[in-house]
């Protein structure tokens, strides 16, 4: 990329939202602002969170590394925590000349002073607050360049129903993957009542911006960690759990046009995209790819990756999941003998949780393949047909050579006998099959192959 002089960056990132706006085509939720940012910028469309969890996310997030590399692999809460040769964003900014500060939500430690911003303040996470220290820091903002994060509480369960007016709930729009009751659209109607307050807080940032003449030289990237708190979305690796929003406007100085990107882009991605783009050399243990060429300076350029992976560890309990999605399949192995969907204490109390109580008890298969142009609410598990073996042999390979590539190890002491099971066929696989040609896969309803 072009050298040119240093910029700013602000991060807005909101809790459990995965793509529930407006823009990603859920109309009957009000978030303008929102929208209005992703009209100016870059709207990816098909990015994915590494982990549909907080902590393991956002890990990834912020260091482009994976939850099994960087040390995340389960809530910062219970105790984990990023590994000591870890180096954050913030960190990497803060030796380039870059002044960091954070306001309101993070999720990645224990010990903020551990994220690598100058200076910080995580006494509060509701959005007036953040939004009031934000507006003032900005009212007097360094002179060297800045990255700036603010963090915003409000998606999360409980929703703080006494802040806002639900919407209503015979508007609601119910996703295919929850069941339509009246207590389902509830439950959804205060959701939809949290984004509404959250998107007023986003817009203030981008006013305040504005009106001290910064947004001329700041790039402004709008994301959420993972999937919204509802029964199979957050904590599951299906498109509903890991689809997130990431809204990148460049700053406004650059005429660069909006783009609608339709890649695929994991989380793994936005650390070495945003030091490309300004022009900070990628440090050599980030294991994402840079989107920075695609979306600003060559549009036309063949995709970064083709294939994102997504894991699952530890929640509120070790559940180890890993899985590879292209924008044709979604292949997912399931290491431990679980229940069909293991919800999240917040959502088996929710009114969704007890609406599909009954539903999800049953053990879930070993493995799962869906044909996401066919069926992109992946609900028929294909594995075991024969007229896909050769799409999910060659996925599994693919994951497996991810899995040993970037140091992935599960206990498996921990789990009985399927992962043995598992790394026995995968081996007999390796040994008695060559790793079908990237022509074969891409005649078989399209599926892509690269490394990433």
């Amino acid at each position: 990329m072009t050298e040119r002089s240093a910029e700013n960056v602000v991060i807005v990132h909101w809790h459990d939202l995965g793509r529930h706006l407006g823009v990603y085509g859920h109309d009957s939720v009000r978030s303008p602002r929102a929208d209005a940012l992703a009209a100016e910028g870059v709207l990816c469309t098909r990015a994915h969170a590494t982990a549909p969890l907080c902590s393991p996310s956002r890990g990834s997030l912020f260091t482009g590394r994976y939850p099994h590399s960087n040390g995340l692999v389960g809530l910062a809460h219970h105790g984990w925590e990023y590994r000591p040769e870890v180096s954050t964003l913030p960190a990497i900014l803060s030796r380039t000349g870059w002044h960091t500060a954070l306001f309101g939500m993070q999720h990645e430690s224990s010990f903020p002073r551990r994220l690598g911003f100058d200076e910080y303040d995580v006494t509060n996470s509701y959005c007036e607050y953040v939004v009031d220290r934000v507006r003032t820091w900005l009212s007097d903002a360094p002179a060297k360049p800045f990255l700036l994060t603010a963090g915003f509480f409000e998606t999360h369960r409980p929703y703080p129903a006494d802040r806002y007016r639900p919407a209503d709930a015979a508007s609601i729009e119910v996703p295919d993957y929850l069941p339509d009751t009246p207590e389902v659209r509830a439950d959804l109607a205060e959701f939809h009542g949290s984004i509404e307050v959250a998107d007023a807080a986003l817009g203030e940032i981008l006013d305040a911006l504005a009106d001290n003449g910064l947004d001329e030289s700041t790039w402004v990237v709008f994301l959420t960690d993972h999937g919204p708190a509802f029964p199979r979305a957050k904590s599951t690796l299906y498109e509903p759990g890991t689809g997130i929003t990431v809204i990148i406007r460049p700053p406004t100085g650059l005429g660069v046009a909006p783009l609608v990107y339709d890649e695929l882009f994991s989380g793994v991605d936005l650390v070495p995209t945003l030091l490309e783009l300004l022009g900070v050399e990628v440090p050599e243990d980030v294991q994402g790819i840079s989107h920075a060429a695609q979306l600003v300076t060559d549009r036309a350029a063949d995709p970064a990756r083709t294939e994102v992976f997504t894991e699952k560890t530890y929640h509120d309990a070790f559940d180890p999941i890993r899985a590879i999605r292209t924008k044709e399949f979604s292949y997912i192995e399931n290491y431990a003998r679980r229940p069909i969907l293991e919800l999240p204490w917040d959502i088996e109390d929710s009114p969704s949780g007890r609406a599909v109580a009954d539903q999800v008890s049953g053990e879930r298969p070993a493995s799962e393949l869906y044909d996401l142009v066919r069926d992109p609410g992946e609900t028929h598990n294909l594995h075991g047909d024969p007229r896909y073996l050769e799409v999910a042999e060659g996925l599994a390979l693919r994951l497996h050579e991810w899995r040993e590539r970037t140091g992935d190890v599960i206990p498996s002491e921990f789990v009985g006998t399927r992962i043995s099971e598992r790394y026995t066929q995968t081996y007999a696989l390796i040994k008695g099959l060559e790793l079908p040609s990237r022509k074969a896969l891409s005649e078989h309803r399209g599926v892509a192959d690269s490394s990433s």
